[in-house]
């Protein structure tokens, strides 16, 4: 389990689907009826159709390396002794682009446009969150 000073997301209603999902180790996407269009982050309509038809999809968790930085400077005490890491993002392949982190890659190894695919870290009982791993 993760270290308990960190940050911990805190899941509200909309996003409680993401959350549950991420805990069977399943990544979840809002993904609209309508047009099928995937969204992210949480929303209310689709971004291309505007209907409010909206479902929650497991998706493959293979994406891209669209972007990264390295983050040396601690913004957080939480991230004392974490630092320098990543912050990651991720192109899946549905186009939609996440936020996260990549693991069990050095951060000199990391390359846009490098393959990964998603794993699960379990930062509490109640609370799991996608992150990034070369693969794919």
């Amino acid at each position: 389990m993760a270290d308990s000073k960190l940050p911990m997301p805190v899941p509200d209603e909309k996003s409680m689907p993401f959350y549950e999902g991420a805990k069977r180790h399943e990544l979840v996407l809002q993904r609209c009826k309508t047009c099928g269009s995937f969204m992210w982050p949480v929303k209310l309509r689709c971004d291309v159709c505007l209907n409010n038809d909206i479902e929650w999809a497991k998706v493959s968790g293979k994406g891209k390396l669209y972007s990264f930085a390295i983050m040396h400077q601690v913004y957080h005490p939480g991230f004392t002794d974490k630092v320098p890491y990543n912050v990651a993002t991720v192109e899946l392949e549905q186009g939609i682009r996440i936020v996260s982190n990549v693991v069990d890659c050095p951060n000199s190894a990391l390359s846009v446009d490098m393959p990964l695919e998603v794993t699960f870290e379990k930062l509490s009982d109640e609370v799991t969150i996608p992150k990034f791993k070369p693969g794919g």
